[in-house]
């Protein structure tokens, strides 16, 4: 069963001609999201957030609940000039470019991750840095949606998520530590003197989890919670217990703002979704 979360048209769309348009994609266990941008100026018309009542725990469940997402949402069935696909999962670790071998791409994972004889693995150069992302996307969906729109762009969440934070942080001093919450998960990314020190990925059941490892990170790169700055992205609102959590150990917090923003989305937080609204 999927849980529809939230869904936002634009009341001007002509539904009958979105061909020259972008259709960008987000993959989890969890959930599935999509949003439709105008080509030109790319401008949101569409946006979709939809929760599986159970995570999947197979790959051949998780594919199930997108079949049965393609059968319920009609734009889905339509033709777009541009598909863009990003994999939400932890089956991801960083390389250094000079020390990157793509013929040896497992080896970069089994220290971390579960690697099987026969999972796919593949990579991202991500902008702006000497690093590269090395991840396992879920393969079986990858060829579900090729085969319902022939060839499309993809890329690991993360790396959509540093190539941004990245350059929006470019030019500014001091230490930046980024916390994006999506359900019982968030990612962290540090960025020390405007370059990527660390990305990570944490499961969290409880908010004393949740600042365990925020905090844990800070003094294993020896960032002072007097000093560094916290910006929050995802699934966190000033009124919950993670962000009350946080603002009794951290002195500077502040919400994600991003350098762009959609008219449709009035009704949504602005530092919410980032990996979805920010593909293109």
């Amino acid at each position: 069963m999927i849980k529809e979360i939230k869904k936002i048209a634009n009341s001007n769309i002509d539904f009958k001609n979105l061909e020259e348009n972008i259709l960008s994609i987000q993959l989890s266990l969890d959930g599935f999201s999509f949003c439709i941008y105008t080509k030109l100026e790319q401008e949101l018309i569409f946006f979709a957030v939809l929760e599986f009542e159970k995570k999947a725990v197979s790959p051949y469940k998780q594919l199930a609940y997108v079949e049965e997402i393609f059968k319920q949402e009609n734009l889905l069935e339509l033709t777009y000039n541009t598909v863009t696909v990003t994999h939400f999962n932890n089956l991801v670790t960083q390389v250094p470019q000079p020390f990157f071998d793509k013929n040896s791409l497992a080896s970069y994972l089994q220290n971390s991750v579960k690697v099987l004889d026969n999972d796919y693995i593949t990579f991202d150069n991500i902008k702006n840095t000497e690093i590269v992302n090395v991840y396992i996307p879920f393969v079986n969906i990858n060829n579900f949606i090729l085969d319902k729109f022939g060839s499309f762009i993809y890329k690991h969440s993360s790396t959509v998520l540093i190539e941004k934070l990245v350059h929006q942080y470019k030019n500014l001093e001091g230490d930046f530590c980024c916390v994006n919450v999506t359900g019982n998960c968030f990612e962290i990314v540090v960025l020390k003197n405007k370059k990527l020190e660390l990305y990570n990925c944490f499961e969290f059941k409880t908010k004393e989890d949740f600042i365990y490892y925020i905090l844990f990170t800070a003094e294993q790169l020896h960032l002072n919670p007097e000093e560094f700055e916290l910006i929050l992205l995802g699934d966190i609102e000033k009124e919950s217990e993670l962000y009350t959590i946080l603002y009794q150990y951290i002195r500077n917090i502040r919400f994600y703002s991003p350098t762009k923003t959609h008219a449709i989305l009035d009704s949504v937080s602005n530092h919410a979704y980032f990996s979805l609204l920010n593909q293109i």
